[in-house]
């Protein structure tokens, strides 16, 4: 069986395409041997190799060589898939083959899984997001306006009881929030109890929303052993919205809750995501996770935000961005979101980068305002507002305490 058929025109209909980075001593043999091992090759000849199964081997038709580092050569390859290689809607079954075992190959030293392209048929077999974008917007009745959504995240992240969890989110939805979450490591804690909870910020999100005469949201984090359970008990008190650490959780996970028809909005958390993508000579790339949350059906998606506490470029950011938004066989688009260390003196480059289709998520910049956390709810939902309208936000601090008083303090 031939693993490296270089230039070879093939259909790609019928294939699906992984790029990938490899250092190694000799780029065509050994990303041969990439391919050999994650279709149907081994080290050694096998007695037991069929010639039917030949159809279903893997080959590099591209690679290009870029320089040398660490006595290694550095190269990009495409390595072309049979479709029939991967089952349909499954992808732990997709992440097990073309991340499975060849990411720790002796004889290549280096493997980044940079993207993979899907052909429309096997794209098909995947549900994708329930609601996306649209979906989102229509439930929360913000289709019209098209502005950013303002989130947050309760603060501290752990230790609150149950009912100082429901004033927190009360003060956040009050003050102009359109939507609370649970942090990526708030689950059942004794301290927190999920199904209290979960019932207490219910309560304060229907007292907003009859105050407010605005729709909110509330994203439970469920991820633990008993997931469906969880979602199930939201579901049965009234919520519409549930969050799932995705890659703690195991994208298994994620299509299992997905394909439980619950009809709520899944918020997807990408927390443990940089020990497989913050290495760039190494590992999975978050562009290939984003695409993938995408497929399993999260509505919404953390991508980073170029600005804040995380890392991430900004071109970085954007291929996130783009493998949830652009166009996919008529997949819907998951909502992107950006998090981490935000404030309202951010909200101007984030909206210049990302459109106004994406959820800002600030944490400490709301609850850190130096007049609570209704203020500073206030003062994120104003700087959304000054950007709409086309005012800086100097500008419109002069009329806004809020914001002011939030510029002055993060600048």
């Amino acid at each position: 069986m031939d693993f490296v058929r270089i230039g070879e025109e093939f259909d790609k209909d019928n294939y699906l395409i992984a790029d990938f980075y490899i250092e190694t001593d000799d780029v065509l043999k050994n990303a041969g041997e990439l391919a050999k091992e994650s279709s149907n090759g081994t080290w050694t000849p096998l007695k037991t190799s069929k010639g039917y199964t030949s159809s279903l081997s893997a080959f590099v038709f591209d690679a290009k060589e870029l320089y040398e580092i660490d006595g290694n050569k550095a190269a990009y390859i495409k390595v072309a898939y049979p479709i029939e290689l991967f089952e349909d809607n499954s992808i732990p079954q997709i992440l097990s083959d073309i991340a499975g075992n060849i990411l720790g190959m002796k004889i290549i030293p280096r493997v980044r899984l940079v993207d993979i392209e899907m052909p429309e048929k096997y794209v098909k077999t995947f549900k994708g997001p329930e609601f996306g974008i649209d979906g989102v917007r229509e439930y929360m009745k913000t289709d019209k306006v098209q502005r950013p959504h303002i989130g947050t995240i309760v603060k501290p992240k752990v230790g609150l009881s149950p009912e100082d969890t429901a004033t927190v989110s009360y003060e956040s939805f009050y003050g102009g929030c359109d939507f609370v979450k649970d942090d990526e490591n708030l689950t059942n804690q004794r301290f927190c109890p999920f199904e209290d909870r979960v019932i207490k910020v219910l309560e304060a999100l229907d007292k907003a929303e009859s105050e407010t005469g605005e729709k909110k949201l509330y994203a439970p984090n469920i991820t633990g052993t008993n997931m469906t359970e969880r979602a199930q008990f939201v579901k049965d008190h009234g919520g519409t919205c549930i969050m799932v650490d995705i890659l703690a959780a195991g994208f298994s996970k994620v299509q299992e809750i997905r394909d439980s028809n619950f009809k709520m909005i899944i918020h997807g958390h990408r927390a443990m995501h940089a020990a497989m993508t913050r290495y760039e000579r190494q590992g999975i790339s978050m562009s290939v996770l984003s695409l993938l949350s995408r497929l399993a059906g999260i509505d919404q998606m953390h991508i980073g935000s170029v600005v804040g506490k995380m890392e991430g470029e900004l071109s970085e950011v954007l291929k996130n961005r783009d493998k949830i938004v652009s166009e996919l066989y008529g997949l819907n688009q998951c909502f992107p979101v950006n998090s981490g260390g935000l404030h309202p003196g951010h909200i101007p480059e984030i909206v210049q980068f990302m459109g106004n289709d994406t959820i800002i998520q600030a944490g400490g910049g709301i609850h850190g305002h130096p007049d609570g956390t209704i203020k500073g709810a206030a003062a994120m939902r104003q700087a959304v507002d000054a950007v709409i309208e086309g005012v800086s936000l100097e500008e419109y601090a002069k009329s806004h305490e809020e914001l002011k008083n939030a510029m002055e303090k993060w600048g």
